[in-house]
């Protein structure tokens, strides 16, 4: 925005049920009559977000999960609109996770969180139909369940005690069959 052509900022909470849903954002006032054919919805999308926000401790107990990065993919994108006449539209999948944290003493710590995937378009409106920025959700009724497992001491044990158990019989076999071998040929 600049001193001719002022934008306006926005900044809010929604309370939202789960079930698809969508909110609009449009150039209106009571107050002034606005040209259709001059409005521009061009927008950054500064953060947007579903769920309750992470503390700094669960922000660093996720840093496990490289696959949790999608929690607000518009975050920081620039939508231009180059034409009158056009808006974009975002339309979002949120899907609720669940992560199983181990904890202190064996404890399962539980975290929920939400992740998003998203895809614009521009939408193209008619002269007199004054354009809107469109966001429609979409919360799936599935959740996905992360869960993290380390090794018990005992595991690892058991494994090295395989690994070197196979080591024994392979070796054994495998002069058992040489010395029969060169047995054999008189060597």
């Amino acid at each position: 925005a600049n001193v001719d052509h002022p934008g306006g900022m926005i900044s809010g909470h929604l309370l939202v049920n789960r079930v698809p849903g969508n909110f609009h954002l449009e150039a209106r006032s009571k107050s002034h009559n606005l040209n259709a054919a001059m409005t521009n919805l061009s927008h950054i999308v500064n953060h947007l977000s579903f769920g309750q926000p992470l503390n700094q401790i669960q922000k660093r107990k996720m840093k496990k999960f490289p696959e949790y990065t999608s929690t607000a993919p518009l975050d920081g994108n620039v939508y231009v609109n180059k034409d009158y006449h056009q808006a974009h539209h975002h339309f979002s999948k949120v899907v609720s996770t669940h992560y199983e944290v181990d904890g202190m003493l064996s404890r399962k710590n539980k975290i929920m969180g939400y992740q998003m995937i998203t895809q614009n378009q521009i939408m193209h409106y008619k002269e007199d139909d004054v354009p809107e920025a469109k966001f429609s959700y979409d919360l799936s009724p599935m959740a996905v369940v992360v869960t993290s497992k380390g090794r018990r001491w005992y595991d690892f044990l058991t494994s090295l005690c395989a690994i070197i158990g196979g080591t024994f019989t392979v070796v054994g076999l495998l002069d058992t069959f040489l010395h029969k071998f060169l047995k054999d040929k008189g060597l």
